[in-house]
């Protein structure tokens, strides 16, 4: 057995950490670029604080799932003011900006230079600048991952990654009280992203023991936590145990990889003007199903199966679950949730051969537990729209 694992320098978790961001920044440089989304309180709060402790801050608004024309705009306001420190607090958008444009602030070259897929894919080569995630959602675990996932307008919105182990955060914050106020929507998507990252990551072909304690902890805080999240969401302790979840993912994905549902997330995505918790919510019942399906009449002795008979086991709470009670146990909170299916964001039959080509080439479905054929993939997406 070989395996590797990485994450963020330092991780901060619990009740009141976000006061340990300005502390943190200032120890690292004066002039902050403090990146943020539609809401603007996490970064009013943060800019007042560190313009407390003598810190020069630049406010970037992150409006939506980020490309490359906005970490361009972004790394050249970073580079008028001489920001040294970068500082992301928000959802996975916001800090997957923040990341892209802490690499590029310290490397030469053009965003094209490194991209993957679409661009040179060369390796970042020197350190990117201090980086602070700060989580205000509770799904992507995007505070302890080494890359960030950009659209690329010029290929048709075409989603890829700028990935180096140099862009993982120099502190990572998990503050659970800045998710009180998410609403049910969003709580939904983003917890059932983390849900799906948790069980891609448990059974992926790059599972190890160290992502495995991640993912079984994980997947346990899931099943108690997220549907009182979703109904009573300004009680605190599901928010901490969905923050938790969502952290733990991270983790587990960065390190063991996913598998079919995110490799169908990064097309669609691309395509269409869709939440990626959204699609991968959408498309979660359907691409365990498959997997299911799959092992069974071609890999029967492969241990992902036993471990989606595990899944089943952690999300009912019943010893003799199987993996179509974990299966069940998805399309069942999808459906109490609400989850759109990828018909509602425009996703036709029309759509389905190409985004199946599309999906075959991508990095997360290389963590897939056996390979899907052209027929299956075409079976999971047709499912979900």
């Amino acid at each position: 057995m070989s395996f590797e694992f990485a994450t963020a320098t330092r991780i901060v978790f619990g009740d009141g950490a976000v006061q340990q961001v300005a502390p943190a920044a200032t120890q690292w440089g004066q002039r902050v670029l403090v990146v943020t989304g539609r809401s603007p309180e996490p970064g009013n709060r943060l800019s007042a604080d560190l313009d407390a402790r003598g810190a020069h801050t630049v406010a970037f608004t992150v409006a939506g799932e980020p490309d490359v024309d906005l970490i361009k705009r972004g790394l050249r306001e970073a580079r008028e003011d001489r920001c040294d420190v970068v500082v992301a607090a928000g959802g996975g958008s916001v800090i997957d900006t923040g990341k892209a444009i802490a690499g590029l602030l310290t490397n030469p070259g053009e965003i094209s230079d490194y991209l993957e897929v679409v661009g040179n894919g060369k390796p970042l080569r020197h350190p990117a600048a201090p980086l602070i995630a700060v989580p205000t959602t509770a799904g992507t675990g995007a505070e302890v991952t080494r890359n960030a996932v950009l659209g690329v307008p010029s290929a048709n919105g075409l989603k890829v990654s700028l990935r180096s182990p140099l862009l993982l955060p120099r502190l990572a914050v998990v503050d659970p009280q800045l998710t009180l106020g998410l609403p049910p929507a969003i709580t939904a998507r983003t917890g059932l992203d983390a849900l799906t990252q948790l069980i891609e990551a448990y059974v992926s072909i790059r599972a190890n023991p160290v992502t495995d304690g991640f993912c079984v902890q994980g997947i346990a805080l899931v099943a108690r936590s997220l549907r009182r999240a979703f109904h009573h969401g300004a009680e605190p302790e599901p928010r901490h145990g969905m923050a938790l979840a969502a952290l733990l993912s991270g983790m587990a994905l960065a390190n063991a990889g996913l598998g079919v549902v995110h490799g169908f997330a990064a097309p669609v995505g691309g395509r269409f003007h869709a939440p990626h918790g959204a699609i991968c919510a959408a498309i979660l019942p359907y691409g365990m199903d498959m997997n299911v399906r799959a092992l069974r009449d071609r890999a029967p002795e492969s241990i992902a199966l036993h471990r989606y008979q595990e899944v089943g086991r952690m999300l009912t709470g019943h010893a003799g679950a199987t993996a179509e009670d974990a299966i069940s146990w998805a399309r069942d909170i999808c459906q109490e949730f609400a989850i759109p299916t990828l018909g509602v964001y425009g996703v036709g039959e029309r759509d389905v051969p190409g985004l199946v080509l599309e999906s075959a080439k991508t990095s997360s479905m290389k963590g897939n537990p056996l390979v899907l054929t052209p027929e299956e993939l075409r079976e999971v997406l047709s499912r979900s729209i």
